[in-house]
């Protein structure tokens, strides 16, 4: 904790010492917002009783939304630009009973896509710059799934492992944020925002499951399907970023 001081206090200290600056046409805009940024871990117990034996669950999920920008002020206020969208993310949940370990999910994937935005700000000079921005983005998706169940109680004993890849994945997003810039220097600012996202999602998933009726290594049923999926999301977003501002070229 003490080796933390010094930061905390250089920190307030950056937030805290009043600096100006004045947007111009032409300023470039260059600059990184990380979306939610999430690291989960948990646990639970189930009991039924002294009759039946209950079991216990372990979930860990994480993902974070990095999205690199540029952007070109057409007047003092406004500025258009283009961003990258790269989003990965993970989770995993196992069950076990008496040390064992009769159930795990795995799923990993990946959002790749581009866009572009409008910055508004509502004033164009000062150390709090308060701002509004719409922004659009489309691009790729991509998701891979694994995991087994193990009914060990005999008779009637088996173990499913299963693998999943989609294909033909595609996204799209609209997205109205509003924020404020704190002018960390005259070039350089901390931007903290908070807006609403619509997104459509689209892709076709391949899962092939593998069972063993005896739980003795031989493969006795093989299924595979492919179904396709949409779906529409709402959702509230909760942004921090960086950004340098470029004069205008002479």
């Amino acid at each position: 904790m003490t080796r933390l001081k010094p930061i905390l206090i250089a920190a307030l200290a950056m937030l805290t010492i009043p600096v100006s600056a004045q947007i111009k046409k032409g300023t470039r805009m260059v600059g990184v917002t990380a979306g939610t940024v999430v690291y989960n871990s948990g646990s639970s117990d189930v009991s039924f009783g002294s009759s039946t034996a209950g079991y216990s669950t372990k979930v860990s999920s994480w993902g974070v939304n990095i999205v690199p920008s540029i952007g070109y002020f057409i007047n003092e206020r406004m500025a258009i630009g283009f961003n990258l969208n790269i989003n990965p993310s993970g989770s995993k949940t196992s069950f076990q009973s008496g040390n064992t370990t009769f159930q795990q999910d795995k799923v990993n994937g990946l959002i790749m896509g581009a866009g572009g935005f409008i910055r508004n700000y509502f004033k164009s000079g000062g150390t709090w710059l308060p701002f509004g921005q719409f922004g659009l983005n489309t691009g790729t998706t991509t998701q891979k799934t694994s995991g087994f169940f193990l009914r060990r109680q005999r008779p009637g004993a088996y173990k499913e492992t299963y693998t999943g890849k989609s294909s033909s994945g595609f996204f799209a997003n609209a997205s109205f944020t509003l924020g404020l810039t704190r002018l960390l220097s005259a070039h350089t600012g901390f931007d903290v925002s908070a807006g609403y996202m619509y997104s459509y999602n689209k892709y076709t998933y391949k899962t092939t499951r593998l069972r063993d009726d005896a739980v003795d290594g031989t493969i006795d049923q093989t299924a595979v399907s492919t179904p396709s999926t949409n779906y529409t999301n709402h959702g509230l977003t909760l942004n921090i970023g960086f950004q340098i501002f470029l004069d205008p070229h002479k």
